[in-house]
């Protein structure tokens, strides 16, 4: 573990596979479209790596792409490349299906402690703001702002959807943790932006970037409140 530093005053959060529980939620969401598709003998694995890689080329393509609109593309490209039928309502589905995500059992009350101990919290995520609505509210009501990559016009692991989230809460990269499970997206950005941050390894098999290393690493987001009660921050 590093120096910390002085205690900040925002958290700010990756959203998906941090706070909410992503991969169960994408599989029950894919698993529904091959079933629709008559897939037979595709898995969910098969679908989900090719969604996942035209998904971070799109998000890195300009202008910008709603993150609805990068989903709809990267669910037609991974079903119409491996030979399954595309129709318009799966990517609703999809849609839906991410929105309606539930927090680990964890979650909200490791934010109700982070609440009580007098930081903000703040969510960055690379989504559109219709599609996170529907998981914020399932959060306790802990969460001070959300700032999505609607708002910046920009995907993590850029710089420039954390430069808008820090324009928008009045910060410098230095009054912030970011607590993230994600090391391409978020861990990445920590490495080329210079922002303190805290990786949650929640066992999925994500390897941290090669030539990075987090300010702390923990296995779940009820940790953290503990960590910064060792650092004095209570």
């Amino acid at each position: 573990m590093k120096n910390f530093g002085s205690k900040p005053e925002w958290l700010t959060f990756d959203c998906y596979g941090t706070l909410i529980q992503w991969d169960e939620g994408l599989v029950a969401a894919v698993q529904g479209i091959l079933i629709r598709s008559g897939a037979g003998d595709v898995s969910c694995d098969q679908v989900i790596r090719l969604y996942d890689r035209k998904e971070h080329e799109l998000e890195s393509q300009r202008p910008h792409l709603p993150f609805r609109e990068v989903s709809r593309r990267a669910l037609e490209f991974a079903m119409t490349d491996l030979g399954l039928r595309y129709a318009a309502t799966d990517i609703e589905n999809l849609t839906r299906a991410i929105s309606s995500m539930p927090p680990f059992p964890e979650v909200p009350s490791a934010l109700s402690q982070l609440k009580r101990m007098g930081f903000k919290l703040c969510i960055i995520s690379n989504t559109d703001d219709d599609i996170i609505a529907g998981n914020v509210t399932q959060l306790g009501g802990h969460i001070d702002r959300v700032i999505t990559a609607q708002q910046a016009q920009a995907y993590k692991p850029t710089a420039p959807i954390f430069q808008h989230a820090y324009g928008a809460l009045g910060v410098t990269r230095n009054d912030v943790i970011h607590i993230c499970a994600s090391p391409v997206l978020d861990l990445q950005a920590a490495r080329d932006i210079g922002f303190r941050c805290i990786w949650v390894d929640r066992g999925a098999g994500r390897a941290p970037v090669s030539d990075y290393t987090p300010d702390a690493i923990l296995t779940k987001l009820d940790r953290v409140p503990v960590l910064f009660k060792q650092l004095g921050w209570s």
